[in-house]
Order: structure tokens, then sequence, then C-alpha cells
């Protein structure tokens, strides 16, 4: 049985970046709709609010007094935001970020935006305004997670990954350009581990999301980060410099290692409470050989 459609409400107006997103948001599973070609994305948004689940945004395209103006009203939505990964929020902390440079991640990006809003509990409608201490736009009744957990599933998309998005079972050309788009997520990873922390969380945040929900064996993690120390290491010394420290950049290989085990530990559903419906069948298989 296919799973429901996530409704996301496009709010990038350049319409080259909208497009190509598009072309990854395929096959039925998103249904993408464009807001940022509209006078006034946000008013757009503000006023169809119960339509979406997801929201797509570009970094630094509306200032932070947009994004408080929504959190005032309440309207909190999982978001994914397309830029360069810089450890700032720009919406709120469930955000999820993915460079331009990658977006054949898009699906998996979107996948985990929504787990990452369920799971940290993110307050919406009149709750959220009521944190945010303004009054409440949204009606009471409308609750983004209880929502979001009706259509998707008993514990939502985190623990029903997609088995037609799993890196094995996509046709070899775009497994190619998947992986080719991973590579440059845990570049990303490497260049900032020392040198920007906040923004290399990001990276690895982008890198393990997307490596969680395509089912990216974990040899392949290993290969990836030893294929591009050693271009490092290449790189260094045909330009004659030391290269020893780059063995110090097997703790940022350990820190993906811990944060991938730990989404794969949230994916176990907890006990169910008796005459409660058994987990899907995804759920109870996520433990694969490959993760052990």
């Amino acid at each position: 049985m296919s799973q429901p459609a996530l409704t996301i409400a496009s709010l990038l107006p350049d319409p080259r970046l909208e497009r190509a997103c598009r072309s990854w948001l395929k096959g039925g599973r998103y249904q993408l709709e464009d807001l940022g070609s509209l006078p006034d994305p946000i008013q757009e948004l503000q006023q169809r609010r119960e339509q979406f689940d997801v929201v797509l945004l570009q970094q630094g395209v509306h200032p932070p007094e947009v994004y408080e103006e929504l959190r005032q009203q309440g309207l909190l939505l999982p978001a994914v935001v397309v830029g360069e990964v810089s450890g700032r929020l720009e919406y709120h902390e469930a955000e999820v970020h993915l460079p331009q440079d990658q977006l054949e991640q898009i699906p998996y990006s979107v996948d985990a935006a929504v787990s990452r809003f369920l799971r940290r509990g993110m307050p919406s409608g009149a709750a959220a305004a009521s944190e945010a201490g303004g009054a409440p736009a949204t009606p009471e009744r409308w609750q983004l997670p209880n929502r979001l957990q009706g259509r998707l599933g008993y514990l939502g998309v985190f623990y029903k990954r997609d088995p037609s998005l799993f890196l094995r079972n996509l046709p070899q050309e775009e497994r190619q350009e998947l992986l080719r788009s991973l590579e440059r997520s845990y570049r990303d990873v490497l260049i900032g581990y020392f040198r920007d922390p906040a923004a290399a969380n990001q990276a690895i945040e982008s890198f393990v999301h997307s490596a969680f929900f395509c089912d990216l064996p974990i040899n392949k993690v290993v290969e990836i980060h030893v294929d591009l120390i050693d271009a490092f290491w290449k790189q260094l010394k045909l330009e004659g410099h030391k290269n020893d420290f780059l063995q110090d950049y097997r703790l940022a290989l350990l820190d993906v290692m811990a944060h991938l085990c730990e989404m794969y530990r949230r994916s176990i559903p907890p006990d169910l409470p008796r005459g409660a419906a058994s987990p899907p069948p995804e759920a109870s298989q996520v433990q694969s050989q490959e993760v052990i």
C-alpha cells in the first residue's frame, strides 16, 4: 500500500531552483505547490495553512521578522531550508538544511523534516502561538502533528521509510547521482569539522538524514570517508604540505556513525500497549545486517 502524499509549500523565489527540486520530488509521494512565484507567498501560506504538511524555504530570502511573525501566529511546519550549511537557523529548531548542490537528496530531507518535527514535539496552532506570546490565528482543532501521524501511520514517517527510495532500489543512473551527492555532503562535514563546528553539525545532520532514509550501507559510509581522506592526502602531498593531521578526521567518521546509529535506535518503536496495532513491517526490519 502506497503512503499518502505530503503536500509541500515551496517558497523558493528562483524558478530554476523550484524546478530542480520538483524534478526530484516525483513519483506521487510528494505534491509540490509553487508559492514562491506569487506576489506574496507568505500571505498565501498563512491563508492556506491547513493544506500544507511541509514548507520548502531558501536560506536568506526572508528576514527573521517574517519567521517570527509565523511563530507568533502559531504557524509552524516541518521545513527544509535550501542553502549553505552555516549553523544558523531560519525558521525553527527542527528544520533540515540541504545545500543547493545536493538537491538529489531532497526527498530524504523532506521525510527527515517531518520526522524531526514529530519527534521533537514541535508545537503548532494555538499551542505554538501561546508559547510565542501571540494570539492564535489557527483553530485549536488544527494540530499538525496529530494530522501527520494520523495520515502517515501510528508513529509517523520516521518509522516508515519508503523502500522505493532506498539506494539499492533506485535506477542505476539515479543511484550514482545520489552517491555523488552524498559524497559532497560528507565533504562538507570534513571541511567544517574542526573549523566551524556549528556548520559541520548541520552538515552531519544533512548527511545522516539522507543516509538513514536511503538505507545507505555502513560500509559505504566508511568507503566515502576513506576515499575523501585519500584525495585530501594526495592533494596536500602534491602541494608540499603536511598531511599527517588527516588521521584526526577519524573523529568525524565516529561522529557520523554515532548520529546514524542514534537514528536507527530511535527508529525502533517502543513497546506497544496490550491490544495495540502491530507496528508496520518496515519498522520491525530497521536493524538490518548493514547496521548491526
